[in-house]
């Protein structure tokens, strides 16, 4: 991942003169570089100082007369699905960002990567090679508010070829059979544990405490790292003039909670032995997201923290958040045992949410099958990076049935969706300005209006959705997940929100089916509760409604598959017609 490519390089360029190079540009000096003739191999310690290398010497550099071109080094086999762009700007919402990548395929995951550049970078993953090759054709040298970006492929181990079986070791069970089983906590082996989630605790210190938590040769951060059994990762060069820096804790929630608690109190002596003044707070860093459930229904279980554990929250204003800053700071006052309680319960809540998210969109894989829900990113405004789904022990999800893909059509019809929202929610969907809901409508593709309220004191307003299936997912997608992160309903209760589509009345019958079995098999297939309303005068399109009521997915299921229905009635009176055409030319 880290190896470079220096090409165009004079015949008189010597492994010192890159070295030099290196040097006066504060790069990390390279153990190994390995020089041919016109171009050289290079091996950076980190995926920061390779981009620090690509971003600082390519094409900006002259060696001996020729200006050098430096990229990743990625061996034809292994070019594959994944790619990194970099010179993304900053303040580029993410809505944006994902709405541009969706554009060349289907994007299975999009990560954030830290760097000490101004800009931002991500790796993107691709479900297939050929839409990486045409997103990078397409990306490369994209101009995006006075930034140009600039794209490489990243290698794809997966696209390795496949090595020959292993020989069985004693016992009959093969090396990759035993590398399956990795050691658990306990350090033993044991049957294949489920995937585990990691979700590490990140916090902010105080830039002045950084060399204390680190200590004399690194041996502080060395022994709490021991202590807790957590990985402790400081970065040092973020934000480079910053006043506090990020420290990213991977552990288990115990693990997370004791190295925590040791940096707090190495801070704390620091802060005595320099007769620091201030109050040193803990700050945790979390996705804004997430943060909405902590908070929860009214502040409730934010002040129930407060209460417990005897401290004073706080948390970071929206206003603050970008691409580049996609977290919010969560400040908790107290004591420096009341803080570690408080992180326990604060972490215990985010965790919970995140693993909600992670068992929705695997729960996706069996209401809409084929559906890649991080390409869609209804949760992007959320969480930006989420595992692809995946069954228990990395179960392959179900293929979708023959003859039903909900996107795949021949041709996309514009379709219109009548959602209906607290009317304590158009604020939030509308957002400053109306920006929400104009970001929300260019990311999905699809217009959004909300109608006007029929008298002041209505509980609802409708929302128009028009656009293409996908369009609709997208945009109802996130808009469930507005309602969720905005506190309209509580931490465990799910978004139902209910939802009108339009039906030719000659398909009413079929939704309904002989003795209403059609609508009661939709239900218990969906979840969702189906209502066509009896004595529906039709429109001038001579339409009439059907009534959907449930969560996001559930809604969504029972909206694709009336869809279906609606489609077949189509086609039946389309062959009706073309007989009755075709019958009189019989009879002569």
């Amino acid at each position: 991942m880290n190896k470079l490519y220096v090409g165009n390089l004079s015949p008189s360029v010597t492994v010192e003169d890159l070295k030099q190079l290196f040097g006066e540009r504060k790069l990390p000096v390279a153990d190994q570089v390995l020089l041919k003739s016109g171009y050289a191999f290079v091996d950076f310690p980190d995926q920061n100082s390779a981009i620090k290398a690509i971003e600082t010497l390519s094409g900006k550099v002259e060696l001996h007369g020729k200006v050098i071109e430096v990229d990743y080094s990625v061996p034809k086999k292994l070019r594959s699905r994944k790619i990194q762009i970099r010179n993304i700007p900053p303040h580029l919402q993410w809505e944006v960002l994902d709405g541009l990548l969706a554009q060349y395929g289907t994007v299975e995951s999009v990560e954030q990567v830290n760097t000490d550049t101004e800009t931002a970078v991500v790796n993107v993953t691709y479900a297939t090679k050929e839409e990486a090759k045409v997103a990078i054709e397409k990306l490369t040298g994209h101009q995006c508010d006075d930034y140009s970006f600039k794209v490489s492929y990243i290698m794809d181990m997966d696209a390795a070829p496949a090595v020959q079986a292993p020989r069985t070791r004693r016992g009959g069970r093969s090396s990759r059979d035993q590398g399956a089983s990795q050691p658990g906590p306990s350090g033993g082996f044991g049957s294949p544990r489920p995937r585990q989630h990691d979700f590490p605790l990140r916090i902010l210190v105080p830039t002045q405490f950084v060399g204390a938590i680190i200590g004399k040769e690194g041996l502080t951060i060395k022994n709490v790292t021991k202590v807790s059994q957590a990985k402790v990762d400081i970065h040092r060069k973020e934000n480079a003039g910053a006043t506090e820096k990020p420290i990213t804790i991977h552990s288990t929630p115990e693990g997370c909670s004791s190295a925590c608690h040791m940096i707090l109190d190495i801070m704390q002596k620091e802060a005595n032995e320099t007769k620091t003044t201030e109050e040193i707070p803990l700050k945790i860093l979390a996705h804004n997201s997430l943060v909405g459930r902590l908070i929860g229904k009214e502040g409730r279980n934010l002040k129930k923290i407060e209460e417990e554990t005897g401290t004073k929250i706080t948390i970071s204003s929206l206003q603050d958040l970008t691409i580049y800053n996609p977290e919010r700071t969560i400040t908790v006052k107290g004591s420096l045992e009341a803080c570690c309680k408080a992180e326990v319960e604060i972490m215990k809540k985010l965790r919970e949410a995140y693993e909600n998210d992670i068992a929705a969109i695997n729960q996706q894989a069996n209401l809409i099958p084929g559906l890649n829900l991080n390409a869609l990113g209804i949760f992007s405004s959320g969480l930006p990076v989420l595992p692809p789904a995946a069954g228990p022990r990395g179960a392959v999800p179900p293929v979708s049935p023959a003859g039903y893909n909900p996107f795949l059509q021949q041709a996309p019809e514009q379709e219109v969706v009548y959602l209906f929202i607290p009317t304590q929610a158009v604020g939030a969907l509308i957002g400053k300005k109306g920006q929400h809901i104009k970001q929300l409508a260019h990311f999905a593709g699809a217009s959004i209006k909300i109608a006007p309220a029929e008298s002041p004191d209505v509980t609802e307003r409708m929302v128009i959705i028009t656009g293409t299936p996908e369009a609709q997912f997208k945009a109802q997608g996130r808009i469930f997940g507005k309602l969720k992160e905005e506190n309209f309903f509580s931490a465990k209760e799910e978004v139902k929100l209910e939802t009108h589509i339009k039906v030719p009345s000659t398909a009413a019958g079929r939704v309904i089916g002989k003795g209403g079995k059609t609508v009661n098999e939709l239900q218990n297939l969906t979840s969702a509760e189906v209502i066509v309303p009896r004595d529906q005068t039709p429109d001038e399109n001579d339409e009439v409604f059907v009534k959907i009521s449930g969560h996001f997915f559930a809604s969504q299921t029972a909206q694709r598959k009336i869809r279906e229905i609606i489609q077949q009635v189509k086609q039946q009176e389309q062959k009706h017609q073309q007989g009755a055409a075709v019958s009189p030319q019989h009879s002569k």
